[in-house]
């Protein structure tokens, strides 16, 4: 086997592409293979948002100003599954960029430090004489997989599926809005809870609209899914007209499989690492391909020990924190009482921002604040 490499990574999304750019950063000189098994640009179904977490994501990976060009959306409107309501500010603004862009530029950018980026569906894999051959043809000292919810390297290494009872479905469009809408919308549903549409705003004259629920929620209507997530986002946005439809599947954070096995890390949708609040999935993918990279490369001891040790530092109480959470909010007064909270104390809002897009966590007395009104309504009814 000539071809060896220090790294390869399969799928070049934001946790492929940050695991490139992060391996170039780390080692200059590192031989560095990123495979996809399509071109860039490529539309990928998404919400488009780039939280201000990612940003700092972005800008550790050297790349600050990658999205400037892309006007930042700075409220927040969020509708309860009881009508309660909150409209404000965030704290750090969020961007809206099309998928299509967005992969494109951070595939650009690694290739432009010198990460070699090839067109390839992987079949294979096999360890071999303390190396990874994918396909019998390359063999990388570590893999990281970052080949979407449906990894093909995940089920290669023996991982199962996401579980049906931890794995959203959503589907996802564009539509025209006012030029000057800068208001990202989230209105929730009780049928079918937990169940959900956004609207984010991109800029341009248009938004990223969409509509999410769990898979067995969804299964449980009885009817085909393209009516039921196509006709209820129809109802909860009925001012918008979507085009583009495409559906996705999200393998939430709740049934996390492990960081890996062997020589292989499981970064970004691959790893299950897509908020269970908020469907939100960039974030983690810029992060969690960052921590992957640097596993690979700087570890002596083997990869996964080294990666488990670091999704722990950086996501652990976080994780728990929305673990609890993702069971609280299957009962919609908890989510009506969290939002009635957050429209009076700004520090609550902030702090559902922080947990819902980046790696925020509850403290006691904020999340006793939003029990107590749960419990004082639910005592009212």
């Amino acid at each position: 086997m000539d071809d060896i490499w220090d790294l390869v990574i399969v799928g070049a999304g934001p946790a492929g592409a940050a695991a490139a750019l992060r391996a170039r950063q780390l080692r200059p000189e590192a031989r560095v293979l990123l495979l996809d098994r399509e071109d860039f640009p490529r539309d990928k179904a998404c919400g488009d948002g780039i939280a201000a977490h990612a940003r700092v994501e972005l800008a550790t990976l050297g790349l600050p100003g990658l999205i400037d060009d892309y006007r930042p959306t700075r409220r927040l409107s969020v509708v309860s599954p009881g009508g309660e309501r909150v409209l404000a500010t965030v704290a750090r603004p969020n961007h809206v960029v099309p998928r299509a862009v967005f992969d494109a530029r951070l595939v650009e950018a690694a290739r432009s430090r010198g990460v070699e980026v090839r067109r390839h569906r992987v079949r294979t894999l096999e360890e071999r004489d303390g190396h990874v051959v994918v396909d019998g043809t390359a063999a990388g000292r570590t893999v990281v997989a970052a080949d979407g919810a449906n990894s093909t390297v995940r089920r290669l290494i023996g991982v199962p599926a996401s579980p049906a009872a931890h794995t959203a479905i959503a589907v996802r469009g564009y539509a025209d809005v006012p030029a000057d809408d800068d208001v990202q919308l989230i209105a929730m549903q009780r049928d079918g809870w937990p169940a959900y549409a956004w609207s984010f705003p991109v800029g341009d004259g248009t938004a990223n609209v969409g509509f999410g629920m769990l898979l067995p929620q969804l299964r449980a209507t009885g009817l085909p899914g393209r009516a039921v997530l196509h006709g209820r986002l129809e109802r909860l946005l009925p001012h918008l007209t979507a085009r583009d439809l495409r559906a996705h599947h999200l393998p939430l954070s709740t049934a996390r499989p492990g960081p890996g096995r062997g020589r292989v890390l499981l970064a970004g949708d691959a790893g299950n690492f897509i908020n269970p609040l908020t469907g939100e999935g960039i974030y983690y993918a810029l992060l969690t391909g960052r921590l992957a990279a640097e596993a690979a490369l700087l570890s002596t001891a083997g990869p996964v020990p080294a990666y488990r040790r670091s999704l722990r530092r950086a996501l652990g109480r976080h994780l728990v924190t929305t673990d609890v959470l993702a069971r609280a909010s299957r009962s919609p007064g908890f989510i009506d009482a969290a939002i009635a909270t957050a429209a009076r104390r700004g520090d609550v809002f902030d702090l559902l921002v922080d947990v819902g897009l980046g790696a925020g966590t509850v403290p006691l007395p904020l999340a006793a604040a939003v029990v107590r009104r749960w419990l004082a309504s639910s005592l009212g009814r």
